[in-house]
């Protein structure tokens, strides 16, 4: 069994010292969740195991043959390079085949009678048959697939962030490495993709250590917990849901343990200021008693400390926002499309939809940042609007944290009519005194987001708009977020593509599907993407049916042609796919099995199921291609 063992690692900013001496063993198959405050250091960990110079110690122990692949947060592809370049961007003797392969292949198809083309092209097949490497190849196909990816000749520079990021994480899956270290692995996938890659890491043959703030994911996939909190690692065994059981009870026997301290500690103290006069040697053990316990209430963790959100807000009428017959266009995308829509008091509206559909112009129109193309959005009088953007406003890098927040306001009333400082604000929401006096720009990413938060949440609004709140906020300030909103009496408007999120928050949903066509949904959003998605394969099931009908009719109407021969590469591709469709009928059967075994427990039978439909679904393609090469025999 490989293992990985990683002892005294330590990372220090000047005065701020992120994690010290953190040591862990990773085994074999282990797929581990890091979670922690923004700030603490995740990021900084994961790549301090990559490049171990990052950090100022760590020891790490591992076999030679040891391979770790690492997606970052920002991943580092090469503009000029194409798709599959990037993908197969490894050392091995198997990408680098693969690589030349398809390469070959694109020369051959823009010029097939070159008989130099045709010479190098049938010579790599003969290499790929050699090496059998059609199966990583196919695999490879189908993980890009999977995340959204088919133009597999396109320049990296060509495509989106998202899709880049996209590219970088299928680069990481199929290094076939003993560990995958994945930084936030679900940003910019939509939900299908999303659910095949948790089943994808399930199955891994591999470790897992991924950093996410998809609480479904996370739960999903992970079997341990790691925790980055009072600079150092806290491990759990099991999923989010058991980490969330072990850290409920840890905090329940915390806090009857300081109870306890505490009460002694009084004791002890009255005993100090009494003046006992009999302080002989035999009450040094108690005088040391007293010490230690002083000591040990004054160095409480800040991870104890409660961080929560009790703000009072400003009354608001019933009338919020009243859309009519709204119009929104830029160059050929439309936005609002005489949409009319009545927001009021109270209401929880989850905004979701595909990427560039417009759900951040529709919350900076409400916002009265753009003017619409006709229509008008009617704001309420007493709408007070707290607006968390993307990006970080009017947020001067050099102006200290404390500064900043008093900027915004010397304070707030609590719900109770007590006032907090924005010193006290700031303590609420783990940034220590010291954190308070350094400069914004010595903040983590996380870190000014969390500050962000507070500075909306301060100004004392009744109306929120959320535009994708999850991203680069840690799962601590989102469960607190979640509870805060829970309880405002307002009204909120939330684009994110979090289920976790959307589910906890929105009562109903406004589905952005493009062109301006917009949908509204009472279900949570994790049922609206169920349903959605047992649509989408009755339609491709339906529209495959009609194809087959339209073929065969179209065969019967037709005089039989001519046989035709195969081409060199289409008897290669024959030849092996008979075999191929043999494996998968043996693994289908070992599947079908399975389902049938009464002993297996829900969860398994669950994942079974959706491999046997993946199975069957890849199966059934090389049947299909078997059939119509045959006909040529």
């Amino acid at each position: 069994m490989k293992t990985l063992n990683i002892s005294n690692a330590s990372k220090t900013f000047g005065e701020k010292t992120l994690f010290t001496d953190v040591t862990f063993t990773i085994n074999e198959g282990d797929r581990i969740g890091l979670l922690g405050l923004n700030g603490t250091g995740k990021t900084t960990l994961l790549d301090g195991i990559i490049n171990n110079s990052d950090l100022n110690t760590i020891d790490v122990e591992k076999p030679k043959d040891y391979k770790i692949s690492y997606l970052e947060q920002q991943p580092d592809l090469e503009l000029d390079s194409s798709v599959i370049d990037s993908v197969f961007n490894g050392s091995g003797e198997k990408f680098q085949l693969i690589r030349q392969y398809e390469n070959s292949l694109a020369r051959f198809n823009e010029n097939s009678t070159d008989s130099k083309i045709q010479n190098e092209f049938f010579k790599l097949q003969e290499k790929m048959n050699a090496a059998e490497a059609w199966q990583m190849e196919s695999d490879v196909k189908s993980i890009l697939n999977k995340l959204g990816i088919t133009e597999l000749d396109k320049k990296i520079g060509e495509l989106s962030g998202g899709q880049q990021r996209r590219v970088a994480l299928a680069q990481a899956l199929i290094s076939e490495a003993d560990l995958l270290i994945l930084d936030e692995p679900t940003n910019h996938l939509d939900y299908e993709a999303i659910d095949w890659l948790q089943s994808y890491l399930s199955k891994y043959k591999g470790s897992v250590l991924f950093v996410t703030h998809d609480r479904y994911f996370l739960n999903e996939v992970a079997t341990r917990i790691f925790e980055l909190e009072n600079r150092n690692v806290t491990e759990y065994d099991g999923n989010y849901e058991k980490y969330l059981q072990q850290k409920a009870d840890n905090e329940e026997i915390y806090a009857s343990e300081q109870h306890h301290k505490t009460q002694l500690y009084k004791q002890e103290l009255n005993w100090m200021r009494a003046g006992v006069k009999a302080r002989g040697t035999k009450q040094q053990a108690r005088k040391d008693r007293f010490t230690g316990l002083k000591e040990d209430l004054q160095n409480k963790p800040d991870a104890q400390k409660e961080m929560s959100i009790d703000i009072a807000q400003q009354r608001l009428g019933n009338d919020v926002f009243d859309i009519k017959e709204a119009s929104l266009a830029f160059e050929q995308h439309v936005i609002l499309n005489d949409f009319s829509y009545l927001v009021s008091r109270g209401d929880r509206i989850g905004i979701t939809g595909a990427n560039g559909s417009g759900k951040t112009t529709f919350l900076n129109a409400i916002d009265q940042q753009i003017p619409l193309d006709s229509g008008e959005i009617k704001t309420g009088q007493t709408v007070r609007l707290g607006y968390y953007t993307q990006h970080t406003r009017d947020m001067d890098p050099d102006k200290r944290v404390i500064r900043y927040l008093e900027g915004i306001g010397q304070g707030v009333k609590n719900n109770d009519g007590s006032h907090m400082s924005a010193s006290q604000m700031l303590d609420t929401f783990k940034f220590d005194h010291q954190m308070q006096s350094a400069f914004i720009r010595e903040l983590s990413g996380g870190e000014k987001r969390r500050l962000y938060l507070l500075a909306i949440l301060m100004d004392q609004p009744n109306v929120l708009l959320l535009d994708e709140p999850t991203n680069n906020l840690d799962i601590e300030t989102l469960t607190i977020l979640e509870s805060y909103l829970d309880s405002f009496k307002g009204t909120v408007l939330a684009v994110s593509h979090d289920r976790y999120f959307l589910d906890k928050v929105a009562a109903k949903l406004l589905i952005f599907e493009g062109q301006g066509k917009i949908e509204e949904s009472y279900d949570s959003y994790s049922g609206y993407l169920q349903k959605a998605t047992e649509l989408k394969q009755a339609q491709h099931h339906a529209a495959k049916e009609q194809k087959h009908e339209e073929t065969k009719q179209k065969e019967a109407n037709q005089e039989p042609e001519a046989k035709k021969k195969l081409t060199y590469a289409e008897q290669m591709e024959f030849d092996k796919l008979e075999p191929q469709i043999e494996k998968f009928d043996d693994e289908l059967a070992v599947l079908k099995k399975e389902l049938n075994d009464p002993s297996n427990d829900y969860e398994k039978l669950m994942d079974f199921q959706r491999e046997f439909d993946e199975k069957t679904q890849e199966s059934d393609k090389l049947m299909e291609r078997w059939e119509y090469l045959g006909q040529f025999i």
